[in-house]
């Protein structure tokens, strides 16, 4: 028994002994064993999903996607670089020898057995280039993902940008990973979760140069890719391409509003930029020129930008002080300059003619009005109790608010309380005298072209407004969402009709101020605007719909340090909203003066009621 035991122990630690021995062998003695072992490993990738796409409301394509190729290296596989190798590689690669050498230490730094970006949005005859010896160079990999392609280049703003995933995106949601792309900013962003699609799965053989030499593995957990939602915007490719066109060498805004619905059909903010530079290698460089230009194209005019109302802002006030009972439409004031400014040849004027001059002592005493119907023992728990009331009723307007802030930093503007002047003034120690400004849209008024164009179209509705949107369908299908509820101004719609019929007459009377706003055949019914920004130029500024009695469109109009608000806004607004209503311009002159003028720099202003021009 104990022979047949030891005979036993002695074989195996003979096996065992020469197992130890060939390990030993094919490590140490046969390295290329080795490198075989370690040929063929299996790899679980990524299957990134086709990204939604953008449409205008008419099914166009604005935002498509294809595809963009990044160079990937996996620290683990690669060579040992001397200097030579490293500036072969950076060759290869079309890089700087040190971006290569910086870019190669961050990702050892990161993970040496996860892949990082190297170079990213490689063109197609690029790719194809390295591709062709990529052999040469262990441990790179090229990665394919969708890109954005903007078709048309338009309405950047609107749409945003779709970027490179920071690491806050990557603690913050397990779904992104070093690499991957995420919605920056505009529609991109806030539509995010469904643009994005969800990723599939895939189990693959590959070599010890990362090369896919086998696609039939399969794990449980494999699947495809699902395609994210479409978005179908509430833009007019043709409006939106024109309105752009329009404010090219200029700085301001455009928001155009279907009136009945909410939906926006146009808005720009001037000066613009390319959103197709901003996806791929040009990104960086492209970015850094934004930036640093002082007109701030990045920046978005049209919802964050916060102006002065100027003399549009009398249109809401003898609105709401009709309503109160504080006036009727036939109403009127002395134009006593002596209390304020004024100008043109006017007297005693009702509410129509108020508008129609936009007569500044009249609306000094109209609010005046309004402000003083405080209830109180003094004047100044009068002037505090009556402004927080005026204030409750120009806010149901939609001024003070984000108007829904569809838009990520869309601004509330200001309208100022009774708290406000406190702060500044102390307790119950101003009263009207000390606000009066805030009567003619001055002051501490502060509204955004959104809000302007929202007042447009209140004023077409009469009294009522739906909440600015940008998105009409969401879904493969372009299945249409559902219209957000009516907003009422609590100004009943008879009180509307003295100042449409001002606005009408503001347009086609021989001394209004919006002459060149006219439109051959089409009611068009506007306000003028010349807002102050002391030291510069006076904003041009105008508000419009039409027709009048069936509108189509409403829209605002902002054209900075430019002048008066019938110089160059109006003809702008009537330029669009001909185009919308009818599809063609007829004016070729109106249309080669607003496309050659160049009003980034200071010039001299025209006279405010020049003859009539086209």
């Amino acid at each position: 028994m104990d022979t047949r035991f030891r005979t036993v122990v002695l074989l195996v630690l003979f096996f065992t002994a020469a197992f130890i021995l060939r390990l030993f062998s094919l490590q140490i003695w046969q390295p290329e064993w080795k490198e075989k072992a370690v040929t063929l490993t299996s790899d679980r990738q990524s299957i990134p999903p086709s990204r939604g796409l953008f449409f205008d409301r008419h099914g166009q394509l604005l935002v498509g996607s294809r595809a963009a190729h990044d160079l990937m290296v996996l620290p683990r596989m690669l060579a040992e670089m001397d200097s030579t190798a490293l500036s072969g590689a950076a060759q290869w690669a079309g890089m700087a020898v040190e971006d290569m050498e910086a870019a190669l230490n961050k990702a050892k730094r990161y993970s040496r057995y996860k892949k990082s970006t190297v170079r990213r949005g490689i063109g197609m005859a690029e790719h194809a280039r390295m591709a062709s010896t990529i052999q040469s160079f262990p441990g790179f990999s090229f990665r394919s993902r969708p890109a954005r392609n903007h078709i048309h280049g338009i309405a950047g703003h609107l749409i945003g940008e779709y970027a490179e995933a920071s690491r806050e995106d990557l603690s913050e949601d397990a779904f992104y990973r070093m690499g991957d792309h995420i919605g920056r900013s505009g529609l991109e962003r806030v539509y995010e979760l469904e643009l994005r699609g969800v990723k599939g799965r895939t189990s693959v053989l590959v070599d010890a140069r990362n090369r896919i030499r086998n696609t039939n593995q399969t794990e449980s957990d494999d699947k495809p890719a699902e395609s994210g939602q479409n978005l179908f915007l509430t833009l007019d490719l043709t409006l939106q391409q024109f309105a752009e066109q329009l404010m090219q060498n200029k700085k301001g805004s455009v928001v155009a509003i279907e009136p009945r619905s909410g939906e926006v059909l146009a808005m720009v903010s001037a000066p613009g930029f390319d959103p197709d530079m901003l996806v791929g290698s040009q990104r960086g460089p492209y970015y850094k020129t934004l930036v640093s230009d002082p007109d701030k194209p990045l920046f978005n005019r049209a919802v964050k930008a916060t102006y002065r109302p100027g003399s549009i802002w009398k249109m809401v006030q003898g609105l709401v002080a009709l309503q109160g009972g504080h006036i009727r439409p036939t109403t009127r004031f002395s134009c006593d300059r002596n209390i304020i400014g004024c100008h043109g040849p006017h007297t005693r004027d009702d509410l129509r003619n108020a508008v129609i001059h936009s007569c500044n002592p009249y609306f000094y005493k109209v609010m005046q009005r309004v402000v003083n119907a405080g209830e109180g023992n003094t004047k100044f728990e009068r002037a505090a109790l009556g402004l927080d009331d005026w204030r409750e009723r120009v806010m149901a307007f939609g001024f003070g608010t984000n108007l829904g802030g569809r838009l990520p930093g869309t601004s509330k503007g200001s309208v100022p309380d009774s708290e406000y002047y406190d702060g500044i003034y102390g307790r119950r120690r101003w009263d009207f005298g000390t606000v009066y400004s805030i009567a003619i849209g001055e002051g501490e008024l502060l509204t955004t072209p959104l809000q302007m164009a929202n007042l447009a179209a209140i004023l077409a509705n009469r009294g009522w407004y739906r909440m600015p949107h940008f998105i009409h369908a969401v879904g493969l299908e372009g299945k249409p969402l559902g219209l957000g509820g009516r907003v009422d101004t609590g100004v009943d719609s008879i009180y509307f009709e003295p100042v449409i019929d001002a606005m009408r007459q503001v347009v086609e009377d021989p001394t209004g101020t919006a002459r060149r706003a006219r439109l051959d055949g089409i009611a068009v019914c506007g306000k003028t605007g010349t807002v102050q920004d002391e030291p510069r130029k006076d904003h041009s500024v105008f508000i419009a719909f039409a027709p009048q009695d069936d509108p189509q469109i409403a829209l605002s109009v902002y054209v900075e340090n430019s002048g008066f608000g019938g110089q160059w806004a109006a003809p702008i607004a009537a330029l669009l909203m001909e185009q919308y209503l009818t599809g063609t311009v007829s004016n070729e002159r109106r249309l080669n003066r607003i496309l050659e003028a160049d009003l980034m720099d200071p010039y001299e202003p025209e006279p405010e009621n020049p003859a009539p021009q086209p």
